[in-house]
């Protein structure tokens, strides 16, 4: 049982402040909702204290602070965690989001990020020299986790998960030790780091591989809502036989009011690709001609755009502080069944909700299975149900469609799914999600945190308990 804020001296909690160069947010402090808030509305959690850090040093000495004190200690980064895993009740927040330093290095081609930078932090330090990594759809995300979950996007096909191009990363341990991480230094603890989440301890900066990415050829394919079988059919069909430079996902949507979209189509219910092109310019014609030929479009914008456009396209659609509620699957194969049940849920409650299909094939396909703590290396789908809207009044319609949705189609999906794409789920979809690598994460757990300190995330026991 965690120690409530309450029952620490006030004294330690001042001790501990003047160690801080970063501010330590308390519960009565006007600031504190302001800090506490997170991307998903729908979590209204209540830490006890909030150490905004600056620093490793300032990590160092919250982490010290909590395990001293036997205090629940969440771990944020961008806050972006669907569950809002990033906070805690009545216990310590390690908030990160103030460490935003980038380092390139443009002989090796990598990048130093510290772990509270979004992924919008590193487009723009990255693109003026054409050159990008992997990451998500959404450049508010934050680095942190994203990339211990895994990390897939638009240029998984071509690059392989954001994990693959994980060189190396600092990490604040439970004992408060600092260690460097990579495949020559802790190798288990860089092995179970990608894909892990945050169970091993701190990560203050993450090293990456950068690629030559500067233009793409992007942008949406919709269809009219009654073409999902047709379209869902030749695209499972499809696009695992396209080379890895062309990558696009599916979706199930409504069209938002506003630019690029015609008035006439505003509010229609919409399944369709967004593109995203990394082969030259002048093959694409060929690359879109097979989707406008299974079905007449009903509005196409794709062209050529600098990639931290297309990074950032989603991101007024879904700003910070919107509810949401998604449900996760990893897919081995679109069969008509399943299909078909994606079309009887196809009509989203709101303009925001959506189910994506994002392709995890390609490059993801050789890397081994054990050669990372994400297992399922031979999966061709990331699925999510996102129920989403501004209005706390449509949480229960958002969520009771994304569950049935995920209920409908899960028997033809795998058992495990995205961690990124989990809720607080169990024990159960935990060891599915990780498969035959499920107990060497126990034994690293063990090494590295054997008391479970960092248990405020998608948990992976220490072995023996």
């Amino acid at each position: 049982m965690a120690t409530p804020i309450s029952d620490v001296e006030q004294t330690s909690i001042d001790t501990f402040q003047e160690t801080l160069r970063g501010a330590l947010v308390r519960s009565h402090d006007p600031e504190f909702d302001e800090t506490r808030a997170i991307y998903n509305a729908m979590i209204d959690k209540q830490p006890g204290l909030i150490a905004e850090c600056t620093s490793t040093a300032d990590v160092i000495a919250a982490v010290n602070f909590g395990r001293e004190h036997e205090l629940d200690i969440a771990i944020r980064s961008g806050g972006h965690n669907g569950p809002g895993l990033g906070l805690v009740d009545d216990g310590l927040v390690i908030d990160l989001s103030n460490m935003t330093g980038i380092r390139i290095d443009l002989d090796a081609k990598t990048v130093r990020v510290e772990a509270g930078c979004t992924w919008g932090d590193v487009d723009h330090a990255t693109h003026p020299f054409g050159l990008a990594t992997v990451s998500g759809i959404i450049s508010t995300t934050g680095v942190g986790g994203l990339t211990l979950g895994g990390g897939h996007g638009y240029l998984t096909r071509k690059y392989g998960l954001t994990i693959d191009n994980l060189l190396s990363a600092d990490v604040v341990l439970a004992d408060g030790s600092l260690v460097h991480t990579s495949e020559d230094e802790h190798q288990d603890l860089f092995w179970a780091l990608r894909g892990g989440g945050g169970n091993f301890g701190v990560v203050t900066s993450f090293e990456f591989q950068l690629h030559p990415v500067e233009t793409v050829i992007a942008g949406p394919t919709f269809w009219s809502i009654d073409a999902v079988e047709a379209t869902m059919q030749w695209y499972r069909d499809w696009l695992p036989q396209q080379p890895d430079d062309v990558y696009a996902f599916y979706l199930i949507a409504e069209v938002p009011p506003g630019p690029p979209f015609p008035e006439e189509i505003h509010g229609e219910k919409v399944c369709g690709l967004m593109w995203c092109y990394l082969g030259p310019e002048d093959r694409t014609e060929e690359v879109l001609r097979p989707a406008r030929e299974v079905a007449e479009p009903l509005f196409e914008h794709v062209g050529p755009m600098p990639y931290p456009a297309l990074q950032s396209m989603f991101d007024e659609l879904y700003p910070p502080g919107d509810h949401w509620y998604w449900k996760g699957d990893f897919v081995y194969d679109l069969t008509d069944e399943a299909i078909t049940e994606h079309e009887r849920f196809a009509e989203v409650p709101t303009t925001q909700s959506t189910m994506h299909l994002y392709p995890i094939d390609g490059e993801v396909h050789e890397v081994d299975a054990d050669e990372t703590a994400w297992a399922t290396r031979d999966a061709t789908w990331s699925m999510v149900m996102a129920g989403v809207d501004s209005d706390p009044e449509k949480v229960e319609e958002i969520t009771d469609w994304a569950r049935s949705y995920w209920e409908a189609v899960h028997p033809y999906s795998a058992e495990g799914a995205y961690v990124n794409f989990m809720m607080e789920e169990g024990e159960d979809r935990i060891r599915a999600t990780y498969g035959d690598n499920y107990e060497r994460l126990q034994q690293i757990k063990a090494e590295y945190d054997p008391d479970n300190i960092f248990h405020v995330n998608q948990n992976i026991d220490p072995a023996g308990e």
